[in-house]
């Protein structure tokens, strides 16, 4: 069977974005790093920096309730302005604890999570803000697929990709730093460098964190944006994320 030419087959670090990379190119990966910056990411980051321990789901459903019943753990609702609790907003994620157990469902980052621990390979949740923790725990692997999630239109009318979502994975790419990346994550990385000293200021800009602002959660996008904040990696353990502290030296 003669190879796709979309598996970016030959290159040790490889691009792709949404569920599709994760069902197309991931069993051909020895590490899958999931990037879904607004928000699912950075809520995963902030929860498990306090000790939390968050179970990626992909349905915002009844089911999401047994699951987290049947795992002892608690459910985030979706991101509401005036909610109570836990929700996808990194806001509330500021008052996780150690202990805390936490289902999290989301149709992107989540659920790109949730397919991927099927693999059975390393899998790990990154955003801005753990993105050079999360590419030295993925160095010592030879194959690592990085896949910008990406957000859904209106209406559920399939995938849009995301700048915030492309720009960080092209860090961690860059952060890498290894010189037989594809061309899909090459291009990335020079976008993600070549914003420099503007990348904060133009992604606070961008369509997802415009929509954000308009829904009252100007603070949740300046979370997201917090670039290096942690030293820690979010690692997939069975179907749960927990810490991976980056070494030190």
């Amino acid at each position: 069977m003669s190879l796709s030419p979309f598996a970016q087959h030959g290159f040790s670090v490889r691009l792709e974005w949404g569920l599709a990379a994760i069902e197309r190119l991931g069993p051909d990966a020895d590490c899958i790093v999931v990037v879904d910056v607004m928000s699912f990411s950075t809520c995963v980051s902030i929860a498990v920096d306090q000790g939390a321990i968050v179970h990626p789901y992909p349905w915002k459903d009844e089911s999401a309730q047994r699951y987290a019943e049947a795992r002892g753990a608690e459910v985030a609702s979706g991101r509401q302005r005036f909610a109570q609790g836990w929700s996808l907003s990194p806001q509330s994620m500021l008052a996780a604890h150690q202990g805390l157990r936490l289902v999290l469902p989301s149709p992107n980052g989540s659920a790109c999570a949730y397919r991927a621990k099927a693999l059975g390979k390393a899998v790990y949740c990154a955003g801005l803000r753990n993105l050079r923790a999360t590419a030295a725990a993925c160095a010592p692997h030879a194959r690592v697929l990085v896949v910008p999630c990406g957000e859904r239109w209106p209406g559920d009318a399939g995938l849009r990709p995301s700048l915030e979502d492309h720009v960080a994975a092209g860090g961690i790419v860059l952060a890498l730093g290894r010189a037989d990346a594809s061309p899909e994550a090459r291009a990335a990385a020079l976008a993600y460098e070549g914003l420099g000293a503007q990348r904060t200021r133009v992604l606070a800009e961008c369509g997802s964190a415009v929509e954000l602002r308009e829904r009252g959660f100007a603070d949740d996008v300046a979370l997201c944006l917090q670039e290096d904040a942690s030293r820690i990696a979010c690692r997939l353990e069975g179907d749960r994320f927990v810490a991976e502290p980056q070494p030190q030296g």
